[in-house]
């Protein structure tokens, strides 16, 4: 578990760190560098749940890659789905497309990528923190004093 307390905002307790793949973990279909290493250190007080509905392929090559669980999933209702079966209240959702709003808005944390492949516009508006990589992104988790002063009032 991973509590940290934001001033005038309550405290988080996360449980649980859901991420799209396409975009956010990776640039057309391959792990970003130093991305894996980063899931690895945040899986230390996280469970690590892949999402991805593989439009660039490269399925297999994601699963040996990330030595964590990848789900294949279709829409952005099926991201949803995965929030609410873990809890939104302790989740923190990462991701870029607009097929990542809806995760980004139910969880506690939503943190958008505005990364190599883009951000639509209803990611950023139903995410709470953006961030411009996956490892600076994570860092927010990793050293959460930089993610207190983004979100404090």
């Amino acid at each position: 578990m991973l509590r940290i307390d934001i001033p005038q905002r309550g405290t988080l307790e996360l449980l649980h760190a859901v991420f799209d793949i396409n975009g956010t973990l990776a640039v057309d279909g391959l792990p970003i560098p130093g991305t894996i290493d980063h899931l690895k250190q945040l899986s230390l007080s996280l469970s690590i749940h892949l999402l991805t509905a593989g439009t660039h392929g490269h399925l297999d090559m994601l699963r040996s890659v990330f030595s964590f669980p990848l789900r294949q999933i279709q829409t952005g209702e099926d991201k949803v789905r995965v929030v609410q079966e873990l809890g939104p209240a302790n989740v923190v959702a990462f991701g870029n497309g607009a097929n990542d709003a809806g995760m980004l808005q139910l969880a506690a944390l939503g943190i958008a990528i505005l990364g190599e492949e883009g951000a639509a516009i209803t990611a950023l508006q139903a995410a709470d923190v953006l961030s411009y990589s996956p490892i600076n992104a994570i860092d927010l988790l990793l050293q959460p004093e930089r993610l207190i002063a983004t979100l404090r009032p």
